[in-house]
This record gives C-alpha cells, sequence and structure tokens, in this order.
C-alpha cells in the first residue's frame, strides 16, 4: 500500500530518498506507532500533533525538529542549521541516538500537552 510519504520519496534523486528513508525508519523506531501525514507539504510524524517533519531541497535534506535545533545546537556541528531546520546530506546522515532523543522528546511534549488539555475540559 503506498502512502502519501512513499510518493513523497518517489519523486526525489535515489540518495536523498535512501536518506529519508533512513531518518524515516529512525522516527519510528524512537517512537513506535506514529502516524505519517503530509502537513505544510512535508512529510510528518505525529501523535496528537505532528512531532517531527522531513524533507528534501534541491542541494539537501532536513529535518525539522519543531522548534529544537538551538537546543541542540552543541551536537549539530557540521550540519547546517536554521531555527527551525537541521539540514544534512545524503551521506553525512544525522546521528541515530540525536534523532531518538528529539523525537523521544518531542513525543513527550506531546503527551503533556495533550493530557493538559483533557484535564482542562474535565474540570470545566
Amino acid at each position: 500500500m503506498s502512502t502519501a510519504i512513499d510518493d513523497y520519496l518517489a519523486k526525489l534523486p535515489a540518495d536523498q530518498r535512501q536518506a529519508l528513508e533512513d531518518l524515516r525508519r529512525r522516527i519510528h523506531a524512537a517512537v513506535p506507532g506514529l502516524t505519517e501525514v503530509i502537513s505544510y507539504g512535508l512529510p510528518g510524524f505525529k501523535l496528537d500533533g505532528v512531532l517531527v517533519w522531513m524533507g528534501a531541497a534541491k542541494a539537501h535534506c532536513a529535518f525539522y525538529p519543531h522548534g529544537l535545533v538551538e537546543e541542540y545546537a552543541d551536537r549539530l556541528t557540521g550540519f547546517e542549521t536554521s531555527k527551525g531546520a537541521i539540514r544534512f546530506q545524503p551521506d553525512a546522515l544525522l546521528p541515530a541516538d540525536l534523532v531518538r532523543e528529539i523525537v523521544q522528546r518531542r513525543a513527550g511534549e506531546d503527551r503533556e500537552r495533550t493530557a493538559a488539555r483533557k484535564a482542562g475540559r474535565k474540570k470545566a
């Protein structure tokens, strides 16, 4: 069965496709049971809300960790970053432990936000 992310990846050059398929596996391994979506035109991975995104541009691949780039800056030496993106080359993947840590942190934040929202509804 083809998914929207499979369709996104199928359009990429082989090296970028392979790099993002690897990142996809790492994301799912970090937090089993995530749902895949296309959000903002990019592959996203969600529990209640989207935790992280990934994508490809002409000259790089990217991981979008929902605003956590600055907090992990000391571990991103050698990668090009912006406020919301970590860019990497298909032959220089992000470290698996870093991806796992970021995705698990985002999952914890998502669960806390969902629990707080549910608790607020119960009080009302």
